[in-house]
């Protein structure tokens, strides 16, 4: 490591940079005294806690700035740690862009000039898996590890764990699905790698315990052989040990494959810095400052590596010791906001830091502090200071309360305890659409039209988005569900999924019932009955030995069902029968009604039709779906975002699909992310304007809006009083097992105890873990208080969907509710005491077969009425012709209903829509309102041909499946590994790649083969597969950029990668506009100027990069869509820019 630059300015002197001065130079706000303390502080290692929103990252960023310009350090002996891809875009983006406005300023001290200009290198920003995946790339072939090993996603790992689980052939002792075990075999396989710990290990501990229970002599008056408060804990840990030899083979697999998932990075990282000083010598000797980002979040194996690499720690070498002098380690974090144990995070880390990282002198780093928030108003700043409060006591680590900026605004909370779920719900869209309203907005304003505050409805539980989601719909709004565990739900997502089911499993009868009875099919209860006699008639058929016997006698008419007219759903569900083969063969159609018939004739031929097309990619067969099934057009006809889900769940099929594997390998996982509450796999999260954003407050960490909603603040839910802790979860490991098992509850049997002291020991141990669980549901709540910029409602109910007692409002909806300044909205009483729930009181009703129009069919039977008295209108030479109905939708028709008993209507329809295309063809405008965001490819389209973009806003139709898209799409998926570090193998050597649906394909050899020999190969990008979302003359334009470069002079490169064929230069010219929407994002995600960000297309197959000039900037990207949208097209600049 370089010792002291000579040239460095010491503190006060007068070549030394302060921070305010520096803030003055690059144009920015003065530092607050505490951020301050922190950018000027001296190179030693430090703690640095931070509360919710007090500009950490900036603050991060000027002391690397600071320790730069005053010459202590240089660019390039900068590391910086943090969790996602996003933040460490983000605060390697910040660092560089400061770094870069300094150097570009004026009227700075020459010493500065000077030390800047000598300076070299850039900062490195990874995440801490990238960090060990860098680890093992330079040193892994000294534990047997080579570079080229592949780096499972969380879906890869999940789809080879389910592989491992469905071949085995030794004996599961348990009754759990396959999908449950795959869980837990990767939760266990997860904990061993994060708390450092071998199979073995975990087999010798769970085989004491076991032991230590059984052989317990009885308690007094004990009955059974097993104490009662036993039997459970038993049972859970002989679960773990039929699961571990699953884990041993999970590991093996992974071997053969030549991969590693996340948890591997983390635990084959501690093994080369714990086993090779050589290794923490060569890492240590890179870096003089290093920033560690999120501290809290960090698990056990991450602390074992950080410690080891730049704590410090002596190195020995033969028989003697060398201590090297170690970076200075600020680390950055807040213990109120550890909210990730679930998935091996431990907050003790933050504690402790300061030994870990001691100062030069051996005494504990000093521990400074970010308070002031620069995010919330005073109001919301109250309760997340009284929510806090216990956690602060308690905490090892000194936390003040949060305190507001100067100048902040006062804010609004409002609260509200309602009768029901529902009534809540319906409450909880009021407020928000009224929030709205006061914006301007109306459910009758052009999306996108109407800035409307940032909004987020923020749940502890997956399950209930759906419910909220259609009260907020009810009310106009628009919304956008996040996370695979609630996109499932979504209606047209759910009839996607439900028609796989039917198309794979002839036992998936809930699904062939959902599609049936939906309003789409709409078979009413008699074809049902008939339907389900039929597939019972093919069961007994299937069960029967077919050998000659005399003919069966009769069977009783009574004995197929229940009395005629009634049909119980649940039995169909449950029944071993299969409704889909009594698709296959309905039998005799005079048993159906006539349209009962045909619709199920209609229905099973299309299924027919679909399953010959199941050997395609999984992501055409999906898409295949949506059309044949026209979801598609149907959620764009009725709400302009209606393609926002399908979009997400495209989003996921992608991922899955990228391991070659098909639709059951699709449904399995998603069977898993539905069963589990908080999702697979923690992901980015984008801010979205215009829309009411659905996520759980686990996703929202990180993330602000404006107006934030926390519904379904009752006991039980929020906090929830599922703690599962290990005497439960086959998945735990023992505490004392844990890395960190001096920070948490761990159990403590007497020795020599009898059964019932035994028991008594395990309760006081759950009591402690429940304890702790309860502690890790306040910090969840401060998170969710502390995203608000302007207002935050809570609430609460008594009754539940289906609860039998009433629930009431929840310590927190209590607490926070009696906080001074907290505007109380509404407060239900509590029931009496014998009283019943309201919501199961009264059986609920509905409409069967399902009213396709639903609450608009007022509204569409108006409309049509109109449109029948036009037809007569247009018809003078029929005068006989009938009177319009009294409701000309009263018999809605199914697909295939009435082909041909209707000559005449159709010929009307026939010369209606012909006269209506002519007058289309003569019009030379369209209006048809845009959604409220874009991507950004169909912006291109606008910029191309606003018209067919109308057209196809208006009536989506499918993009039709291209070998040369799919191909298109794996070269972006393996260059993605490639930039991340990660080299791939073979496409043949992925886990799935000998399944069905697998292809080789060498066009795509010869694409990478043609990368590699490029420039852009030899280069590192800071971003890969970026995702964005900027908004431009009134739309949000959503994408994700291919890859960001640093350039020598500070700016950034985006570049596209285009795996075909360069295309004309107007047609180039035009594609230009995606480049200027990138490069507005990377201005904005990297904080530079956009002269400062160069942006091209890279053209693979030829090895030949573009550059337009003149690209548009964001007046010109709204005028263009000004123009486009008011069919004004004189006044537009060109797409390439201003001319």
């Amino acid at each position: 490591m370089s010792g002291r630059n000579p040239a460095a300015a010491r503190p006060g002197s007068a070549g030394w940079l302060s921070a305010d001065q520096l803030a003055t130079v690059l144009g920015l706000p003065r530092p607050t005294p505490e951020q301050t303390r922190v950018i000027e502080a001296p190179l030693r290692p430090a703690l640095v806690v931070a509360g919710a929103g007090s500009g950490k990252t900036e603050t991060m960023a000027a002391r690397v700035v600071s320790l730069v310009a005053n010459g202590v350090v240089g660019p390039g002996e900068v590391l910086g740690l943090t969790f996602t891809r996003k933040a460490a875009g983000e605060l390697g983006a910040r660092i560089r862009a400061r770094l870069r406005m300094l150097q570009e300023a004026g009227g700075l001290p020459e010493g500065v000039r000077a030390r800047l200009a000598a300076a070299s290198g850039e900062p490195e920003v990874f995440t801490y898996h990238a960090f060990g995946g860098q680890l093992i790339n330079e040193f892994g072939p000294l534990v047997g590890l080579e570079p080229s090993e592949t780096v499972l996603t969380a879906t890869a790992s999940w789809q080879l764990a389910r592989r491992v689980v469905s071949r085995w052939d030794g004996d599961l002792e348990t009754e759990l699905t396959a999908d449950t075990v795959t869980e837990r075999l990767l939760a266990l396989a997860g904990g061993l790698a994060d708390h450092l710990v071998s199979v073995d290990a975990v087999a010798d501990r769970l085989a004491e315990l076991v032991t230590l229970l059984r052989s317990a002599p009885p308690a007094p008056r004990q009955r059974n052989p097993v104490h009662t408060k036993l039997a459970g804990p038993l049972k859970s840990l002989q679960d773990r040990v039929w699961i571990l030899p699953l884990v041993h083979a999970y590991e093996q697999a992974k071997r053969r494959a030549g991969a590693l998932d996340f948890a591997d990075q983390m635990h084959q990282a501690a093994r080369l810095v714990g086993q090779y000083p050589q290794v923490r010598r060569s890492v240590r000797g890179r870096y003089r400052v290093v920033l560690l980002d999120e501290y809290q979040d960090t698990g056990h194996a991450q602390r074992v590596i950080l410690r080891a690499v730049f704590g410090a720690d002596p190195d020995r070498v033969g028989d003697r010791e060398e201590r090297s002098v170690p970076p200075a380690v600020t680390a950055v974090g807040d213990p109120v906001q550890s909210i990730y144990s679930w998935r091996g995070a431990s907050a003790a880390n933050l504690a402790r830091f300061v030994t870990d990282f001691p100062d030069r002198d051996g005494r504990p780093a000093p521990v400074m502090s970010l308070l002031t928030s620069f995010r919330n108003p005073a109001r919301v700043l109250d309760l997340a200071n009284v929510t806090s409060a216990p956690l602060r006591e308690a905490s090892t680590v000194l936390v003040d309360e949060l305190r507001g900026r100067t100048g902040a605004p006062v804010g609004r909370v409002v609260t509200g305890l309602l009768t029901t779920v529902d009534d809540e719900n319906d409450w909880l869209a009021d407020q928000i659409a009224r929030r709205w309203q006061a914006a301007g907005w109306s459910a009758e304003s052009t999306p996108g039209g109407t800035p409307t505050p940032t909004t987020a409805v923020l749940l502890r539980r997956r399950r209930d988005m759906s419910a909220v989601a259609e009260s907020l719909r009810a009310c106009g709004l628009p919304v956008e569900v996040m996370g695979l565990g609630g996109l499932i739900h979504e209606p047209e997502v759910a009839d996607v999924i439900a028609t796989l089911r039917v198309l794979v499993d002839p036992h998936a009868g809930d699904a062939v019932l959902r599609l049936l009875t939906g309003p789409r099919w709409r078979i009413g209860m008699a074809d049902l009955r008939v339907l389900a006699d039929r597939a019972r008639l093919l069961a007994r058929d299937a069960a029967t030995t077919v050998v000659p016997a005399p003919d069966p006698a009769p069977a009783d008419p009574g004995a197929a069902g229940p009395p005629a007219g009634t049909i119980d759903l649940a039995d169909l569900e449950r029944e071993p029968m299969s409704l889909v083969d009594a698709l296959a063969d309905l039998g005799e159609p005079a048993a159906y009604s006539a349209t009962g018939h045909r619709r199920l004739s209609r229905f099973a031929a299309e299924l027919d039709r679909l399953r010959s097309r199941l050997d395609q990619p999984l992501t055409d067969v999906v898409a295949d779906v949506e059309r044949t099934i026209g979801i598609d057009v149907e959620t764009a006809l009725h709400r302009p975002d209606g393609r926002v889900h399908l979009d997400a769940f495209a989003d996921v099929v992608a991922d899955v699909a990228a391991s070659g594997v098909g639709p059951p390998e699709l449904l399995d996982y998603l069977a898993t992310a539905e069963e589990r509450e908080d999702g697979l796999q923690p992901g980015d999260t984008t801010v979205t304007p215009g829309a009411v954003q659905i996520l759980t407050v686990h996703g929202a960490k990180g993330l602000e809006w404006d107006t934030v909603a926390v519904p379904h603040l009752v006991a039980g839910v929020f906090p929830s009083n599922r703690v599962e802790h290990w005497l439960q979860d086959a998945a735990q490991l023992p505490p004392d097992l844990r890395g960190d098992r001096s920070d948490v509850p761990v159990l403590d049997l007497p020795v020599g105890g009898d059964q019932g002291e035994l028991a008594r020991a395990l309760g006081e141990h759950v009591d402690e873990l429940k304890a702790a669980g309860l502690d890790e549901e306040r910090r969840l709540m401060y998170v969710a208080v502390t995203r608000a910029e302007s207002m935050l409602l809570l609430s609460g109910h008594h009754w539940g969907a289906s609860t039998a007692k009433p629930l009431g409002p929840s310590e927190f909806l209590t607490e926070l509710s009696g906080v001074p300044g907290v505007e109380v909205d509404c407060w239900a009483d509590p029931p009496e005491p014998e009283a019943i729930n309201p919501m199961t009181a009264v059986p609920r009703s509905a409409t069967w077969p399902v009213d396709p129009l639903g609450g608009q069919r007022t509204t569409a039977t108006a409309g049509a009425r109109l449109v029948v008295e036009a037809m007569r209108r247009v018809e003078p030479d029929q005068p006989d012709a009938p009177p319009p109905p009294a409701d000309p939708l009263a018999q809605p028709r199914a697909p295939g209903d009435g082909i041909d008993d209707d000559i005449d209507g159709w010929r009307r329809d026939v010369d209606l829509l012909l006269a209506e295309r002519t007058a289309t063809a003569a019009s030379t405008s369209m209006t048809v309102d845009l959604p409220a965001g874009l991507t950004v490819s169909a912006l291109v389209d606008l910029a191309r041909d606003p018209e067919q973009l109308a057209l196809r806003v208006r009536r989506p139709l499918p993009v039709p499946p291209l070998r040369t898209r799919r191909r298109g799409s794996a070269f972006h998926d393996w260059l993605q590994r490639q930039s991340a570090g990660q080299a791939m193998l073979d496409l043949g050597d992925l886990p799935g790649a000998g399944d069905p649906g697998a292809r080789d394909d060498p066009e795509l050899e010869r694409l990478q083969a043609a990368f590699q020999g490029s420039s852009w190969a030899r280069r590192t990008p800071v971003a890969v597969e970026l995702p964005f979302s900027v908004t431009v003359g009134g739309l949000a334009l959503r994408g994700r950029i291919d890859a960001v470069y640093v350039d020598d002079d500070g700016g950034r490169t985006v570049v596209d990668w285009k795996t075909g064929r360069r295309p004309d230069p107007e047609e180039e010219r035009i594609a230009a506009v995606q480049l200027a929407v990138y490069r507005l994002a990377v201005a904005d995600l990297f904080d530079l100027p956009l002269d400062q960000v160069r942006a091209a297309f890279h053209y693979v197959r030829q090895d030949r990069t573009v550059m337009p000039v003149d690209m548009l900037d964001a007046d010109g990207l709204a005028a263009l869509i000004r123009s486009a949208t008011d069919g004004e097209p004189d006044d537009a600049p060109s797409p390439a820019g201003r001319r």
